[in-house]
């Protein structure tokens, strides 16, 4: 009897101590958490910032733009959205240490991240099942792991699609390229794209990824490209650079070979070569004028891109990292996009966890990004014949040049997928 009139009283007690602690360290809605309706839902987005070679603050800002934009519309079905960042510093343990926190936060996903380091951020994220959705593209993990789900074809497509723009243009192509495990996959992959229009292979320069000498690399790709003779000047040669943020550096000191005389063709992907590098190079006096260049995604400036920019325009808040040209902040925003369709095919008071979204890639139909990429699914069913790539389940590249200092579709190119060509060539990675 006297147990039994106690136990009210210590429930209650029981109940508002949790509570308290819940107030203080955070539960249910509160960060961190995740669930059913009305919880919070946990993604981590992560990208190389202040480091020697490549950086990606675009990608880390419009995550949080969309963070903020999310919550402020009601969170995404009914969940807040909170999203965690972190500096993978384009290394193997920066972005081991990125994926271990998302662990430690108990991210259901990490969203529109970027990485060369793939077998260092993969491990940690299969160990707990936490899908990667739409990362940048440039490490064979991505295209391989069951727990990723790439948004876009990621270099593979960029490369060979570049080998497919150039053979239109070029007698002789050489690529300059980083001297890293990442890199070691491009000219396979340039040269199906050559090969498939009967070219020959391409001439391969290697460069330390956060050199700033490029002297040596710009004259033997001028050696290549243009050589000696009667017959060798009647040749066109190209040269195409994927270096990242080096990209602008060799070129430098490409112009200051006799390339502006022999005047060869210059080319590059999205990533290495931006709407924002053309305009702080001089704009329709850019030396990037008349270069071929391949993207993903439509042009910048075609309206699909209008949803977007206008979530950056009114949620980033001034933060001059994140640019609606950047090919970052437009994988992220693709991204998001995926997760917030994945997220809305909840049935109703089901808890979201890793597992779930993962389950939910894995067996919905496909995915509607606005236009920006075809649909997307990542059923058994949809793996592609790729050596290295089986994942690429979106091969679409277009094709763009810059003319007048912006960046243009090419005329008469329409975009192509390079998948069949993928398939074709020999294993990459």
């Amino acid at each position: 009897m006297t147990n039994s009139r106690r136990s009210p009283s210590l429930s209650r007690t029981f109940v508002a101590t949790a509570m308290g602690a819940c107030l203080v360290a955070g539960c249910g809605v509160l960060p961190g958490g995740s669930g059913g309706s009305g919880g919070t839902i946990t993604v981590m987005t992560f990208a190389p910032e202040g480091t020697k070679a490549t950086n990606m603050p675009g990608m880390i800002g419009m995550a949080k733009a969309y963070e903020r934009w999310a919550n402020a519309k009601g969170g995404i079905n009914g969940h807040r959205l909170r999203v965690l960042t972190c500096n993978e510093k384009n290394t193997p343990t920066g972005a081991a240490d990125c994926a271990r926190k998302a662990v430690a936060e108990k991210a259901v996903a990490v969203v529109g991240s970027y990485s060369q380091h793939g077998r260092a951020f993969m491990a940690p994220l299969e160990t707990e099942g936490i899908p990667f959705i739409g990362g940048y593209g440039l490490s064979a993990e991505e295209f391989q792991s069951p727990l990723s789900y790439p948004v876009n074809g990621g270099q593979p497509v960029l490369i060979a699609g570049a080998g497919h723009q150039l053979s239109r243009a070029c007698d002789q192509v050489a690529l300059v390229r980083p001297d890293t495990l990442a890199g070691d996959t491009l000219p396979v992959l340039l040269n199906a794209g050559l090969r498939a229009n009967k070219m020959a292979d391409a001439s391969d320069i290697r460069a330390a990824e956060d050199s700033a000498d490029f002297g040596p690399q710009a004259r033997e790709a001028l050696a290549h490209t243009t050589g000696s003779g009667k017959e060798k000047e009647k040749e066109k040669g190209c040269v195409t650079a994927v270096l990242g943020e080096r990209t602008e550096t060799f070129f430098d000191a490409f112009r200051r070979t006799d390339a502006q005389r022999r005047k060869p063709q210059i080319s590059s992907v999205l990533g290495s070569l931006s709407q924002s590098l053309i305009d702080r190079t001089g704009g329709k006096e850019s030396s990037f004028e008349g270069a071929y260049v391949t993207s993903w995604y439509p042009v910048a400036t075609d309206p699909l891109w209008e949803p977007m920019r206008q979530v950056v325009s009114e949620y980033a808040f001034g933060d001059d990292g994140v640019d609606p040209d950047d090919s970052g902040t437009q994988t992220t925003w693709i991204a998001y996009t995926v997760l917030n369709e994945v997220l809305k095919r909840a049935k109703d008071g089901e808890s979201v966890t890793a597992r779930t979204v993962k389950r939910s890639l894995n067996e919905s139909q496909a995915v509607k990004t606005g236009g920006l990429t075809p649909d997307l699914s990542w059923r058994y069913q949809d793996m592609r014949a790729v050596a290295g790539f089986p994942r690429i389940v979106n091969g679409r590249v277009s094709f763009q040049v810059v003319q007048s200092g912006r960046l243009v579709a090419q005329p008469g190119e329409a975009p192509l997928d390079m998948t069949p060509t993928l398939e074709q060539a020999p294993r990459a990675a």
